[in-house]
């Protein structure tokens, strides 16, 4: 299970009003990772990579179908 929930910092970066709302988002998700002691610094980058993986193949699938479907593009 993971520790760490970054579908929510995700969300809430997708859904921000503003590049500066953006940026205080991923400032807070720096400070978090600044707090973390060294072992669960280790746990965090992991579940970050596997989180990336998995959105970034979520979205390449997506796109794949959407432009798959779309004729000529």
């Amino acid at each position: 299970m993971p520790q760490f929930d970054f579908r929510r910092y995700h969300y809430r970066s997708i859904n921000a009003a503003s590049d500066a709302e953006r940026a205080a988002i991923n400032e807070e998700l720096k400070a978090l990772y600044a707090s973390l002691p060294e072992a669960e610094k280790e746990i965090f980058n992991a579940e970050l990579q596997t989180f990336l993986a998995t959105e970034m193949g979520r979205l390449k699938s997506n796109y794949e179908s959407v432009k798959g479907s779309g004729g000529a593009n």
